[in-house]
């Protein structure tokens, strides 16, 4: 094999290992609950959240694997968390809601408190147990 050859193959290897752990890093955080530094104020009049506690909202879509998945865990710590209400959102229904919230992918999951405001996004399927601890602190 020439040096040319075993330098074309290095290199590509070098571009492969470099992409596949570019990959893993950007979907590390997949699924991990982000806190808002301060609660977001958005128009939520439209999204049927709860005024006595804290609200789940997730988007999701009939052609979206994931989002089984996020109703599966949502609809647990709901049921564990009976003040939580849930709201799920088919973007392809309500697209206007998904813009203003600024939804780019599926499934994508907030958490607002009683006053309406935003205090957790997720881009991903949430742990049960990251649902709940993002949770618990809004029920006191």
């Amino acid at each position: 094999m020439s040096s040319t050859m075993v330098a074309v193959i290095a290199i590509l290897i070098a571009v492969l290992g470099l992409g596949y752990v570019v990959g893993r890093l950007m979907t590390l955080r997949a699924g991990m609950l982000k806190a808002a530094a301060e609660p977001i104020e958005v128009d939520t009049t439209d999204l049927g959240l709860s005024t006595t506690g804290p609200t789940v909202v997730h988007f999701s879509a009939v052609w979206c694997g994931p989002c089984a998945g996020v109703r599966r865990v949502v609809n647990q710590v709901c049921a564990e968390l009976p003040a939580v209400a849930h709201v799920e959102i088919d973007m392809d229904a309500n697209p206007a809601a998904a813009r203003r919230l600024s939804v780019l992918s599926l499934p994508t999951t907030f958490i607002f408190d009683a006053e309406g405001r935003q205090r957790y996004r997720t881009s991903g399927v949430p742990s049960a147990a990251d649902l709940r601890s993002a949770l618990e602190p809004l029920l006191a």
